[in-house]
């Protein structure tokens, strides 16, 4: 039956069909326990190891009031009896056969509990004797093992030291290198730029003067050898560059290992002196199942020596970048010193060149100007010899203008007449060859101003030329860095 106004779990939550039976079988303790319901509320945790999974998944739902059973449903609520009583009253626990057998099985667990107890104490003793003598064994074998991995790491970080020595000697090498290159790249600038500032002063030369001559052609070269150099300066530095990052990153590690392996060193030491009444030992639960290694002795010794070839590798391409950069800078310093001397002849050479056209050009310019004056003679004489034939134009002009006025017949075609008509016709003539010989000497006249004024221009060209090439070009190439300067010593 079921008590009204307790709660009821889940499980019961739908009614119970009518038992057979009214009261329970007493004959096994097992059928005394059947369908009974618990006289008080289930208010245990559901996360007891004891309950099973059933029950509490199915009690997580919120239980109601169940209906009243069939076998109360038609009495009235005074004549309900509670159920715990009635189970109290009506039967028992156990049997007689269950209370003797309850006895003789204590009897026989005590006197198998004494002999395992004296079993217990025989061994014990004897294991107690075995384990210390384990235990020394042990840890005796423990302190030898940390004495050699103490000698281990000590060789190791020995070696560690020495390259990291030979590494720093090499870097402080590789760096001073890096600085003559530096030295050599900023050296460079000065060629290059009187180079280029040559190239821009012979640009302002005048006229047939702006010819790409053999000092223009050399001058190109120059700036080009120039820039040349300076662009395999700066791969070199780049390389050193980077090959000091790589020096520095591989003695990096070779410090970051000779540093664990200092406080490694420090830690074994510590563990290889302590003994069982050393201070500071104390228990640390767990430790034993914590298992942070991340290596074993073959890759321990391993990564070390992996550092040291690193670095010796380094180390070889470093003396080895050394080494060209060394040969780079005197090839350098020798072709811009030989391309230099070779402009500088190409200068010398353009300069003489000059000075001899300078020189055929006054010459020309003073036989011009010695003929100028003799033309001018020459028009001053025809302009007289024009100016001289008037008068006798006029007088025969003048004769024939009065023989017109003969009268009647004696306008005679006579001899007189033709002499006169001829002279008139011959003067005439010598007029106008006089006249085209003037314009001619007057043409040549200016044609020789025109070649003098050429000429003086000409002048001009190449004295600007000389004043470039000479003054201003060569005085800027009058000095140029020493070998020693271009190879970064100094």
């Amino acid at each position: 039956m079921e008590l009204l106004g307790s709660t009821l779990t889940a499980t019961y939550a739908r009614p119970r069909p009518t038992p057979t039976t009214f009261l329970p079988a007493i004959s096994t303790m097992a059928s005394s326990y059947k369908n009974r319901f618990p006289h008080y509320t289930l208010s245990h945790s559901l996360t007891l190891p004891w309950r099973p999974s059933t029950y509490y998944k199915v009690a997580s739902i919120t239980p109601e009031l169940a209906p009243l059973s069939r076998t109360t449903q038609d009495l009235p609520p005074t004549k309900i009896v509670p159920y715990p009583g009635n189970r109290t009253a009506l039967f028992t626990r156990y049997t007689s056969d269950d209370w003797y057998k309850s006895n003789q099985v204590s009897y026989i667990d005590s006197a198998t509990s004494r002999r395992s107890a004296v079993n217990l104490r025989a061994d014990t003793n004897r294991m107690i004797l075995d384990k210390e003598q384990q235990t020394r064994k042990t840890q005796d074998d423990t302190s030898r093992n940390l004495g050699e991995r103490i000698n281990d790491i000590t060789f190791w970080k020995a070696e560690v030291n020495y390259e990291i020595d030979q590494m720093i000697g090499e870097t402080n090498a590789l760096s001073d290198m890096k600085r003559r290159l530096e030295r050599a790249l900023a050296e460079t600038e000065g060629p290059l730029q009187v180079a280029q500032e040559c190239l821009y002063h012979r640009e302002k030369r005048m006229a047939i003067d702006l010819v790409h001559d053999e000092v223009e052609k050399q001058l190109l070269r120059e700036v080009e050898t120039i820039k040349s150099c300076q662009e395999r300066m700066r791969r070199h530095l780049d390389k050193i560059l980077a090959q000091l990052a790589s020096n520095r990153a591989a003695q990096h590690e070779l410090e970051r290992d000779a540093s664990d392996k200092q406080t490694a060193l420090r830690i074994d030491d510590k563990c290889h002196h302590l003994r069982n009444t050393s201070d500071g030992i104390g228990y640390f639960r767990g430790v034993d199942r914590i298992d942070a290694t991340i290596s074993v002795p073959e890759t321990w010794a391993k990564f070390t020596d992996d550092n040291i070839l690193r670095s010796q590798n380094e180390r070889t391409a470093s003396s080895k970048l050394r080494d060209d950069v060394e040969n780079l800078m005197t090839m350098t310093a020798n072709e811009m010193w030989n391309q230099f001397s070779t402009v500088n002849v190409a200068f010398t050479n353009r300069i003489a060149e000059t000075k001899d056209a300078k020189n055929k050009l006054q010459n020309h310019l003073a036989k011009t100007l010695q003929e100028i004056f003799q033309t001018e003679i020459v028009i001053e004489s025809l302009k007289k010899s024009i100016k001289d034939t008037s008068a006798p134009m006029k007088v025969a002009q003048t004769r024939l203008d009065e023989r017109t006025r003969r009268p009647n017949v004696e306008l005679c075609r006579d001899s007189a007449q033709l002499r006169l008509v001829n002279e008139v016709y011959e003067i005439d003539d010598t007029i106008v060859t006089l006249q085209q010989r003037l314009r001619e000497a007057e043409d040549t006249l200016q044609m020789l101003v025109h070649t003098k004024a050429n000429l003086e221009h000409e002048l001009a060209i190449k004295a600007n030329s000389l004043f470039l090439d000479q003054e201003k070009c060569m005085g800027l190439r009058k000095s140029f860095p020493s070998i020693p300067r271009l190879v970064g010593y100094t």
